[in-house]
């Protein structure tokens, strides 16, 4: 199971470095601002998460990391045409991160022994931290403050693990059900107009 754990959190770590890349490249950055972008997507809500459980932060003590991030960057920066074929590109690589981040988030929670509610919002937080700071770096409103389906989607992960571990199911379930069902979330939020009710101030005078 740890074994099957590092494989989603590589893939999460591509994912999430593709969205970041390609965020990077419609904004225009230098190649080094794109790898930037990517590495800062891809990795920083699994350090804050690594931060607040008292572990040591993948992404600095295991060099894949890094090297995910910057083959990703490095094909989106120089290959963006083909990545831009796909419908909605960022949004769907960054409903993959955000879904496998948000499950492996939880589950590390749990194995460093916190509390059920603490592994549901530490699952959460590593699912949208770093799409938290590829926004914030680019000069945009992060996706999780509007009204997509976002910190739901990845709520909702979180908990799926959170309450299969209490009912004592295996992860093999659990894990895949969660990462299915943020992503359907996201995808049917992205693909139907899925939205959490808007604020609407009433004009003033």
């Amino acid at each position: 199971m740890e074994r099957f754990l590092l494989i989603l959190d590589f893939i999460g770590t591509f994912a999430f470095a593709i969205s970041g890349a390609t965020i990077g490249v419609r904004h225009r950055l230098d190649l080094f601002g794109v790898l930037v972008l990517a590495f800062a997507t891809a990795t920083l809500g699994g350090i804050v998460r690594d931060v607040l459980i008292g572990a040591v932060p993948a992404a600095l003590a295991n060099w894949n990391y890094l090297a995910l991030a910057c083959v990703a960057g490095l094909v989106t920066f120089y290959r963006h045409g083909l990545v831009e074929r796909l419908r909605n590109p960022v949004q769907l690589f960054d409903a993959a991160g955000l879904a496998l981040f948000a499950v492996v988030g939880a589950s590390k929670a749990l194995a460093f022994g916190l509390s059920p509610f603490a592994a549901v919002l530490l699952g959460m937080l590593s699912g949208i931290g770093g799409g938290m700071a590829r926004d914030v770096l680019v000069a945009r409103v992060p996706v999780v403050l509007q009204a997509d389906l976002y910190a739901v989607a990845a709520l909702a992960a979180a908990a799926v693990v959170v309450v299969g571990d209490r009912l004592d199911l295996s992860e093999e379930w659990t894990l895949p059900a969660g990462i299915l069902l943020c992503f359907g979330l996201r995808y049917m939020a992205i693909r139907h107009g899925w939205r959490l009710p808007e604020a609407r101030p009433h004009d003033v005078g």
